[in-house]
Parts: C-alpha cells; structure tokens; sequence
C-alpha cells in the first residue's frame, strides 16, 4: 500500500510539472496581429488550448459552421486581430473549452463533494458542470465581441483630439498625408493610430487615397471613423477645401463625445441602484433596525 501511496503521489507531481511546464510554455507564446502588434491581451485559457486546435479541426471546418466563421473573421479583423487568430480558431475554442475546462471543473467539483461531503455542493455537481460546460461554449465568441467594443471605444475616444491635430496642421499648410504621419507619430500607439498607420502604409504601396479609407473604414466598421472616412472621400472627390472639413468634423466629432458624455452621465444613477439596493440598503436597515429588533426580542422572551 505504501508503494501504490508513493507512486500516486509521484505520477500526481509529474503531471502537475507536466501541466505547469505546458500552461508557462503557452504564457510564453506571442501571437502577433498583422500590424505587428501582439497580442498579449489573448487570456491565457485560449492560448494554452490554442495549440489543441488541430483536434478539432475536421469539426471547427465544417460547413454548416462557414456562416459563423466568416462572421467571426469580421469581427476578428474589426478587433484588430487579424494574424492572431481566425474564425476557424475561436470556433475550435468553442468546442474545447467545454472538453478541456469543463472536465476540469467537473472533476475538482467532484473532488470537492468527495472530500466535504453531505454539504450543499451534492446535489449540483452535474447541473453546474453543465451550466460552466454552456457558458464555456459561448465565451470565446463573447471575448472577441468584448475585444471590439474596446477597440471601438478606444478609437472613439481618441478621434476628436486626431482630427483636431490634423486641422491644426491641415490649416498651417502641410499636406493631408504628411500630417496624418505626423500625428500618428506624435500620440501614443492605440487602435486608431494603427488604423492610419495600415492606410497610409496602403497609399504608400499604390492604393488610391480614396479606395485606402473606404477600406479602412469597411474594415473597421466604427461608426465615427466611418463617417469621417466617408467624409474625406466625398471632400476629395468634389474638390472640397480638407482644411475646412477636417475643423467641421473635429467640432461633430467632439460634440458627439460630449453627448455620450451627458448619455452617461444620466444612465449612472438608473445603475446605481442595483448596487444600492442589493449592498448599501441591507447594511444600513441591519445597522439602524438591529439593536431595535435586538430589544424587541428581547422584551418578547
């Protein structure tokens, strides 16, 4: 018996090394974006069931999946990255989580009753196995969502300040692209800078201006960008002063920020409630109400 303890215990080390050494080795790894970024923002649960892909590959290249791939290379390509992963990819990931993940889970939830048992955990081992199964299932579709939400918040954010150093230089008389390079190398790389950056790149090996912002706004599919883009298009085509369009877009563009700004603003007490009800309320009724109950129960017995 202590030879079997003694090998159990020396196959459980060698796995866990085995484990550990795997899941740093994925850690490691870097997943670089067409754009030369990487990607370290690619959580490490998928990096370390990436390499697994070709398991499940047959299934994940199925043909009644190619909807659900081309979508997801939209949004893929629109979350800036495009090299990194591929729809084949996060359609691979959604079978292996639940495979992966969620036999792990099942079975230190197993574990877990096994060890601490006649608890409350009894009776759910399988109906939360399968709930964390479902939820895995769904999860790598909903972090590339998340991924470009971020990426369109960011570029948002950060096109006012762009546009207005783009008139400023515009108006001083530098030419559109020469002050389009020079403020990308002026502010701090973020997704719209690398945007600009992969359009100027684009005119610079023969693409037409025009063609180079319909492309880029069709790729990122931001609605501020589009309009701009769109703008710009229809300024160059009708002879259309840019100067000028560039200080009318930069005074919508901000004034937009500013009203989701108020949207916010308005929308922070309707969410606020949640957290008061369900946190602040209680500690509050406990505090004033408890020594009163406390009395009243005593007077009663």
């Amino acid at each position: 018996m202590d030879y079997l303890f003694h090998l159990s215990v020396f196959m459980w080390a060698v796995c866990s090394f085995a484990a550990a050494w795997y899941v740093a080795s994925a850690a490691s790894a870097a997943y670089v974006t067409s754009s030369g970024r990487t990607t370290a923002e690619i959580p490490l649960s998928y990096r370390a069931l990436l390499p697994l892909r070709g398991i499940v590959r047959p299934a994940a290249s199925a043909r009644i999946f190619s909807r659900q791939r081309a979508r997801l290379d939209s949004d893929i390509i629109a979350a800036g990255l495009e090299g990194a992963v591929t729809g084949e990819d996060i359609v691979a990931l959604r079978f292996l989580c639940p495979l992966v993940e969620g036999t792990i889970f099942a079975g230190l939830f197993r574990l877990f009753v096994s060890i601490f048992p006649g608890t409350f955990a009894d009776g759910l081992c399988t109906p939360l196995s399968i709930a964390v199964a479902v939820l895995l299932f769904f999860s790598p579709a909903m972090w590339v969502r998340g991924a470009l939400k971020r990426r369109h918040k960011a570029i948002a954010r950060a096109l006012p300040f762009m546009l207005d150093m783009l008139t400023l230089s515009v108006e001083a008389g530098m030419d559109f692209m020469a002050a389009l390079q020079r403020g990308c190398k002026i502010r701090r790389q973020g997704p719209l800078e690398e945007e600009l950056m992969r359009m100027m790149h684009e005119t610079q090996l023969g693409t037409p201006r025009r063609k180079a912002l319909k492309e880029m706004a069709e790729r990122v599919r931001q609605p501020d960008l589009k309009s701009v883009a769109s703008a710009l298009v229809q300024a160059d085509e009708l002879g259309v002063s840019i100067g000028s369009m560039l200080r009318i877009l930069s005074d919508q563009m901000r004034a937009r920020r500013f009203e989701r700004a108020e949207k916010l603003a308005n929308e922070a007490p309707v969410k606020m409630l949640g957290p008061l009800m369900l946190c602040i309320f209680p500690a509050v009724f406990i505090i004033l109400l408890g020594p009163v109950m406390a009395q009243a129960a005593q007077g009663l017995f």
